[in-house]
């Protein structure tokens, strides 16, 4: 239960502040600490701080040292905003902006373009963001939910011996009642035309702990197999009603924000054999040793339990704090090393980013994300995921190499969803 109860750590937290100076990289962080969500905040911006102590401890980014300040969103949109704009022109400036929120990212979504800032959303958001030409500030880095959707349509389709064995069986999306659920609903759509299978959508009420009538739903469907698209309390609840239902765990797939140890171990046994997506590869790294030995043994430690190191959720936050780090690396490459980047250098920092398997392995982390190359045309970078099982104790990768669905459906959605973005706001689509 240690990973349960050290989601608490946040009240005394809160606030905490990166002590700032002129030679230092400014990264606001939008964080959520408290609430339905804080699991999930709380291991993801953990582990991107103590990442950030990491470079420190080793001298910073070609010497110059990273500096933060946390603001509490609450995961609420209004508060997210209100964040973003308490921090973006504090200590010289924002350098990025993460808010871990599709609420509090739609909320800033045209602020940061006019404000120069980039803004990361690490597997989440407006997928067609990846289009650079429309959105030059927003980097949905990694993997997007409409790759996601993809990549978990070709998944269940081997498993069930080819995608055209699809034609014919039932498909739920059992998704939390917001944009986030929403999101993959275009390629979900698309895919069920496509291959013939029945899509039954199924929505829950925020928070996400009361399921009864979508399980029973569920039942008198008697679906082949129930896409989890969960957040927060909700995944727990669902997993244990999956068990209650006798409705299989191995037929359940979840979204990456429904699989973690957050939302397994408070299922118990009930969560054994459930599967979800991943970005991560589960397992320890040079990196994760590195942080242990180096901020966590000087007492700089972001979690209260070292347990939770090598999470998914801090896991992902190191992920995210790399490619910040990389970007920023990259950008003094281009103007000047040693130098603090402002958020237009670091932008393009952002655009060039090639994180390939032999740079991971000097940063000490070796496949624990798929190799990122952005572009104008591409601020997404890969698109490949992984698919992961609880055995009980632990998540174990089932699929040994990266998974990338139909990409050139993707694409095609897009940019169409891009194009009309442009043509509502009236920008005239090129790169910077």
């Amino acid at each position: 239960m240690k990973f349960i109860k050290s989601v608490l750590l946040g009240a005394a937290l809160l606030g905490a502040v990166g002590v700032a100076a002129a030679q230092e990289q400014f990264i606001p962080i939008l964080s959520y600490r408290v609430g339905p969500y804080a699991a999930g905040g709380s291991g993801f911006f953990g582990g991107a701080i103590d990442y950030f102590n990491l470079i420190n401890a080793n001298g910073g980014i070609n010497g110059v040292k990273i500096s933060w300040e946390e603001c509490e969103t609450e995961y609420n949109a209004s508060r997210g905003v209100e964040c973003y704009e308490r921090l973006k022109t504090k200590n010289g400036g924002a350098s990025l902006i993460e808010p871990l929120s599709t609420g509090i990212a739609y909320g800033i979504l045209d602020r940061v373009g006019t404000d120069k800032i980039p803004m990361t959303t690490l597997g989440y958001g407006r997928s067609d963001a990846a289009n650079g030409k429309v959105f030059p500030y927003v980097f949905p880095l990694i993997t997007s939910y409409w790759n996601q959707a993809a990549a978990m349509i070709k998944y269940l389709g081997d498993k069930s011996g080819g995608l055209d064995k699809l034609k014919g069986k039932k498909i739920v999306h059992l998704y939390h009642d917001s944009a986030f659920g929403k999101e993959p609903l275009p390629v979900l759509e698309a895919q069920a035309k496509q291959y013939g299978f029945e899509l039954i959508k199924i929505p829950v009420a925020h928070p996400g702990n009361e399921q009864q009538s979508q399980w029973l739903q569920i039942r008198q469907a008697n679906p082949d197999f129930v896409i989890l698209w969960g957040w927060g309390v909700m995944n727990a609840v669902a997993i244990q009603s999956a068990q209650r239902n006798g409705f299989p765990r191995e037929k359940m797939l979840g979204v990456w924000w429904a699989g973690s140890e957050e939302d397994t171990i408070p299922a118990g046994d009930a969560a054994k054999g459930y599967t979800t997506m991943t970005f991560n590869t589960p397992g320890n790294y040079p990196v994760l040793d590195e942080i242990r030995k180096k901020v966590y043994d000087a007492g700089k430690g972001n979690l209260s339990d070292k347990n939770r190191i090598g999470s998914v959720y801090h896991m992902r936050g190191v992920t995210a704090a790399i490619l910040w780090t990389e970007a920023i690396r990259k950008a003094q490459e281009k103007y000047g090393k040693g130098k603090v980047m402002t958020g237009e250098q670091v932008r393009w920092g952002l655009e060039n980013l090639n994180v390939d398997a032999a740079r991971q392995k000097a940063l000490g982390a070796a496949d624990m994300f798929p190799p990122v190359k952005t572009s104008c045309d591409d601020h997404e970078g890969s698109g490949a995921v992984k698919v992961q099982q609880w055995n009980g104790s632990k998540w174990v990768a089932v699929t040994p190499q990266w998974v990338v669905g139909d990409k050139a459906l993707t694409r095609k959605l897009l940019e169409e969803s891009s194009a009309k973005y442009a043509a509502e706001k009236k920008i005239t689509p090129a790169c910077l």
